[in-house]
């Protein structure tokens, strides 16, 4: 029943760790972790046990290691014998378990968090008929005239704050000016990466 809860504490510090550092819940403390997780250990020790964690899921997370990457890491860590802080076979195995769990969300919180600007977030677009008697046609136009139009929204924010939407309506010779741009954008892309 020991090692049961051995490793339902080292999965709550994992948790505890991943929620603080990555997921933004500043109410997770090293203090209220181990309060709830490991009440016998001393400060010292407790100390030492989470900053050993906190280091070893900062080193995957940074190297964002895929599976065959993480085992490798893991088996090196646990050959360390003695003072120099090798892993115990429950504490690799809390850490595989750990990080197939987290890992998608731990890398997008390491983008967010690199980000100095806002990201686009969503785009939709449509292309809308506009007739003359529905854009306010005056006098002398023709009723059965009419101009397509694509009508284009961004999502713009910032990770953490609500988006903001942009409405842009395009002509067809808008559309044609930023196909053109694109074109020469991707030509200049080409062009570098072919250089190098």
């Amino acid at each position: 029943m020991a090692d049961a809860d051995t490793v339902k504490a080292l999965n709550g510090l994992l948790n505890g760790i991943a929620q603080k550092v990555y997921y933004n819940k500043l109410e997770i403390t090293e203090e209220l972790l181990k309060n709830e997780l490991y009440p016998d250990l001393s400060q010292d020790e407790f100390h030492a046990l989470h900053e050993k964690m906190r280091g070893l899921v900062k080193s995957i997370a940074t190297a964002d290691m895929d599976q065959a990457q993480l085992e490798a890491f893991l088996t090196a860590q646990t050959r360390k014998q003695g003072a120099s802080g090798g892993l115990t076979p429950e504490q690799s195995s809390a850490l595989s378990r750990f990080w197939k769990g987290h890992r998608g969300r731990v890398r997008e919180s390491l983008i967010g968090q690199s980000r100095w600007e806002p990201a686009l977030r969503g785009l939709s677009w449509r292309v809308d008929v506009q007739t003359a008697s529905s854009s306010g046609s005056q006098q002398g136009e023709s009723s059965s005239s009419s101009a397509a139009v694509a009508l284009v929204e961004m999502e713009i924010g910032r990770q953490g704050e609500e988006s903001n939407f942009v409405c842009v309506e395009l002509d067809e010779a808008k559309v044609n000016h930023v196909l053109k741009r694109m074109a020469e954008i991707q030509e200049s892309i080409d062009n570098i990466v072919h250089k190098t």
